[in-house]
């Protein structure tokens, strides 16, 4: 590979040599130059979204024990790869900062390890298969499947905001079985609750069925993160607003909706007018 400015060591080879202290033949290996140039290639390939870009690990504000538990769990994944397959659900309110943790792993893993990894928001990558399909011909559909499917590490953002149907649990279950059976390490996000109702519009199980979240309580370790909603945050502010935002939030509580409390006593009693935005997953 020739790098634009010339590697001193290598001289944009991507090759350096050394010597075998135990046999003292001299050798040539990878430069550390190549390595970070392919990190480079890979993390711009990743589809990170530009309001993204700028998460690390270390620039995330971490406010009370649940995030601090959160940005643990992060970095022992990061440390762990490629040994470790098993990856992390994070699940929380809207602007808790799962995103943005979500992308630091996977921009760390790529930059220290060259992987292979992808970022897709659940519903685009959805919206972009569907724009594909191809019920005759589904070799363009695969196209996008494939390295979806193949990424050394991929990260789906907001599980369970899309709309249900047959084919949205078809090929979200492909995607995820397939990760499943070759072990490949996937991070997931998710503003719905990992609770055991499966009649409550609000659960994640309600909105992914009961096969889905069974794979992902294998390939992942549930991780709640509990916050203030930083798109709150006032202008200038900082993690004192962030802090006094979330203890004030904890101590009113938070309350269903109405509309949510009727939804599920209608689904108790069997009531229910199924035209909830997608329908229900199956099982």
């Amino acid at each position: 590979m020739v790098h634009e400015t010339m590697c001193p060591i290598c001289d944009g080879t991507g090759w350096k040599p050394v010597d075998d202290p135990a046999t003292g033949v001299r050798r040539v290996v990878r430069c550390e130059c190549w390595r970070e140039q392919i990190g480079r290639d890979r993390l711009a390939d990743a589809n990170i979204p530009t309001r993204y870009q700028h998460c690390t690990i270390d620039n995330f504000t971490a406010y009370n024990e649940s995030l601090e538990l959160a940005v643990a769990k992060a970095r022992r994944v990061t440390q762990s790869f490629p040994v470790n397959t098993r990856g992390l659900l994070l699940e929380g309110d809207p602007g808790v900062g799962k995103t943005h943790l979500a992308v630091a792993v996977l921009k760390q893993i790529i930059e220290t390890t060259g992987a292979r990894g992808l970022f897709y928001d659940t519903r685009d990558l959805l919206r972009i298969i569907r724009s594909t399909y191809d019920p005759s011909i589904r070799t363009t559909e695969l196209e996008i499947l494939r390295p979806v499917m193949t990424a050394d590490l991929l990260v789906l953002d907001d599980l369970g905001a899309e709309k249900t149907s047959e084919w949205v649990e078809e090929t979200m279950n492909l995607i995820v079985n397939t990760r499943y059976n070759e072990k490949r390490l996937t991070l997931f996000t998710s503003n719905y609750k990992d609770i055991p109702e499966n009649d409550d519009p609000n659960s994640l199980l309600f909105r992914i069925g009961h096969r889905m979240r069974s794979r992902l309580h294998e390939m992942c370790e549930f991780v709640q993160m509990d916050g203030a909603d930083y798109r709150e945050m006032p202008v200038n502010g900082d993690v004192d607003d962030l802090r006094m935002m979330w203890k004030s939030r904890k101590k009113s509580g938070v309350l269903p909706s109405p509309r949510g409390r009727q939804a599920r006593a209608q689904l108790r009693d069997g009531r229910a007018d199924l035209k909830w935005p997608g329908g229900r997953a199956g099982s």
